[in-house]
């Protein structure tokens, strides 16, 4: 549905896209993962025609419906910065919103009504949007992207600064629309949304994109082996005791090591005959693949 080849976007002399190309299929939920100034809003101002790429294209296939993905009629975004009006009432914003996508009479109440339920803001229609709680703004800003039902939608950190049940029902919002075979490209810098969302994950940063697979292909690929503590019910045990193949490291009564099989390794403990008080297996997952491909420093 998607094609993008070679972006390359500068901003004097900071590269904020470098050589960014990425397919994405019809029907995907596709995230771009990274720290903050890695260059995932960059690049999807870039998909959605805001910026102009110094080189490389993108391209919009057909759509199954078929519609073609020629016009930004075809298109929702929800920028990371809300894009409201503060003085409007919900409704108001909505309704200016979706006049612009060409939506009028029936159809567009229908649209708004289907909009404002599905972000839960229905009762808080008529009110100016400057009485909104910040979760509820994030949740309007939802709804303006998707009133008018574009078959692709472009979602820039939707979830960012909101507190936990807004959150949730925002992800249940997005959920609802890949029920319904919409395409989403999501940006974000929270692990456990990308892991919820996302069918594929393309981790980028400094502009380049580092690692793209689903999330189960990049934990095998890059996440390394999982860590085992084992706190034991005696005194240190003698290294001739501890099975061979295991490389522990032992200090006092506490037994670290990493490794591929956690289960089948804790059982040649107890083959051993060594007895443990408690066992911590910490499995490698998408926090950890992140870290590695980006690095573990602090950024300002």
């Amino acid at each position: 549905m998607i094609r993008v080849d070679g972006l390359h976007k500068r901003f004097g002399q900071t590269v904020a896209v470098d050589d960014v190309s990425l397919q994405i299929e019809t029907g995907e939920t596709f995230g771009l993962l990274g720290p903050n100034g890695a260059g995932k809003s960059t690049t999807l101002q870039l998909m959605m025609g805001i910026l102009t790429p110094d080189r490389g294209s993108v391209t919009f296939a057909e759509d199954r419906n078929p519609r073609e993905l020629t016009t930004r009629h075809n298109l929702g975004f929800a920028p990371q910065q809300l894009s409201l009006y503060e003085t409007l009432t919900g409704w108001e914003n909505l309704r200016f919103f979706s006049r612009m996508y060409g939506l009028c009479g029936q159809q567009q109440q229908r649209q708004m009504n289907w909009a404002l339920e599905m972000t839960g803001l229905l009762d808080r229609a008529q009110d100016p949007v400057k009485t909104y709680s910040g979760g509820m703004k994030r949740r309007l800003n939802l709804a303006l992207a998707v009133v008018h039902d574009p078959p692709l939608i472009l979602l820039d950190e939707p979830t960012v600064g909101v507190d936990p049940q807004s959150r949730h029902h925002l992800f249940e919002n997005i959920e609802q629309l890949q029920e319904k075979g919409r395409t989403i490209v999501y940006t974000t810098h929270y692990m456990d949304a990308a892991q919820r969302l996302c069918d594929r994950i393309a981790i980028i940063d400094q502009g380049r994109v580092l690692a793209l697979d689903t999330v189960d292909a990049l934990v095998a690929k890059y996440a390394g082996r999982s860590q085992i503590s084992v706190d034991l019910d005696e005194t240190p045990v003698p290294r001739t005791v501890l099975p061979e193949r295991l490389a522990v490291e032992q200090c006092g009564r506490s037994l670290q090591w990493e490794t591929e099989t956690p289960l089948a390794e804790l059982e040649l403990l107890s083959a051993a005959g060594i007895s443990v008080r408690s066992v911590e297996i910490t499995r490698p997952n998408l926090e950890t693949v992140f870290l590695n491909l980006t690095g573990r420093k602090l950024r300002d």
